[in-house]
């Protein structure tokens, strides 16, 4: 089984787009994109192409009209992400990566209370067992 594919900065804001509207074609993304992004029609339809071939996103036809659609989930594209990150920046660190963000942004009194759930919840979960290669 082929590992999901993990997706550019560009493509991920592309994706953003996707998981907000459900599905949308090459001028729809263009238009939501060219508005923080610089980038013309064209260069979305290479991207969206792009992504169809590494399994990111696919599409349906519609007349004349590609429209496409996210192959993975929001959430689990963000596990992927953030589990890369977590092991090339912080070699496997948790308390590292939540140091690191915390000092970059004053999390509200909501948020953190949602971390000490979340940590009141993972001190609670049974451990993972380690699976032999």
């Amino acid at each position: 089984m082929t590992p999901e594919p993990t997706p550019t900065e560009r493509e991920l804001e592309i994706l953003k787009i996707l998981w907000q509207t459900g599905e949308a074609t090459v001028r729809e993304v263009h238009e939501q994109i060219s508005r923080y992004l610089p980038m013309v029609q064209n260069t979305v339809q290479s991207f969206l192409r792009t992504m169809e071939e590494k399994g990111l996103v696919r599409h349906r036809v519609e007349g004349r009209t590609f429209i496409y659609k996210a192959v993975f989930p929001r959430d689990k594209t963000n596990q992927r992400l953030v589990s890369r990150l977590l092991q090339r920046a912080f070699d496997g660190a948790v308390d590292q990566l939540v140091q690191s963000v915390l000092s970059l942004k004053q999390a509200t009194p909501e948020e953190l209370a949602k971390l000490e759930a979340l940590i009141a919840h993972a001190r609670k979960a049974k451990p993972r067992e380690r699976q032999i290669p």
